[in-house]
């Protein structure tokens, strides 16, 4: 009888009970399953790059088609090292006049018209292309443009998704963070700048036998790069601006028509401050506050 009455029980207050089961069913799972995850990467395997620390940042995986580790290639022909002496060709001033010329950069949204040589631009990604890379893959394509034409419809493809990103995307806390820099979803500098770099990033490579090409830390590389280019175009007198229009990318490749491969990054319009551009009177941290010692 009492048998009875314990399931009676059991079966009026399921509704409060199967939850409860349900709760602690879950936590077991869950637990079991982080330590045998904890304990798959205290011992990382070289036939699984899931096992890497941060693999998000090794770039897109690659399903291994070999059978053994003899059937690898690598992506550069295995020559002979050369001999290097050590930096050839250096500031006057080493890094404190450069520090000088990163120091005068600023982030320039009035462009004036004055005409930019296609040589200096040209000269400026060829250095930015000496940016070191995962494996020396070089996963980056930059793309210069000229066009008015063409800049007019980056423009109007990039203010609308930038009409739909202060309106209703970005939180009202980013959009009160931008406000002392008075930017909004009007880009007059797109249209305005001698010239368009459009940065993509390849996320693999394409080999020649059509098979791809797995590139090791693609947006850290594209980065380091993009960096070189501010400094180079600094170097040569023009100003420039790092934009990243959120949610324009696939609309901006298309336009372009770019590979499926390929990303867009950041884009930068380059040229000359206009006579009456004005800049926000920023301040950068000082070296104590960026800089720690051992």
């Amino acid at each position: 009888m009492s048998y009875l009455n314990e399931r009676s029980v059991i079966l009026e207050n399921w509704m409060f009970i199967a939850p409860v089961v349900l709760l602690i069913a879950t936590y077991i799972y869950v637990k079991e399953n982080r330590k045998g995850s904890e304990q798959k990467n205290a011992t990382p395997s070289n036939d699984n790059v899931s096992s890497l620390a941060e693999s998000e940042y090794i770039g897109e995986y690659q399903e291994e088609n070999a059978v053994n580790y003899e059937e690898y290639a690598p992506f550069l022909k295995e020559d002979e090292h050369i001999p290097f002496p050590g930096a050839k060709v250096t500031l006057d001033g080493g890094a404190a006049r450069f520090y000088e010329i990163a120091n005068d950069r600023r982030s320039v949204r009035k462009y004036s018209t004055r005409k930019v040589d296609i040589s200096v631009i040209e000269k400026c990604i060829h250095a930015a292309g000496t940016g070191p890379s995962g494996a020396h893959t070089e996963p980056w394509t930059f793309c210069v443009v000229q066009d008015q034409t063409l800049k007019q419809q980056i423009r109007n493809i990039i203010e609308e998704e930038e009409l739909e990103n202060y309106t209703k995307r970005m939180s009202r806390k980013w959009t009160t963070d931008l406000r002392p820099l008075k930017t909004n979803h009007v880009k007059e500098y797109l249209t305005d700048a001698p010239y368009l770099i459009l940065v993509f990033k390849k996320v693999y490579g394409v080999r020649t036998d059509g098979q791809k090409q797995q590139h090791y830390y693609n947006e850290i590389s594209i980065s380091i790069a993009t960096g070189i280019l501010l400094s180079a175009l600094q170097c040569a007198g023009l100003n420039s601006l790092i934009s990243t229009p959120l949610n324009s990318g696939p609309a901006l490749r298309q336009l372009l028509n770019r590979p499926s491969n390929e990303k867009l990054l950041v884009l930068l319009p380059v040229g000359y401050a206009a006579d009456d551009c004005k800049v926000p009177n920023l301040k950068r941290k000082p070296l104590e506050e960026i800089l720690v010692k051992y």
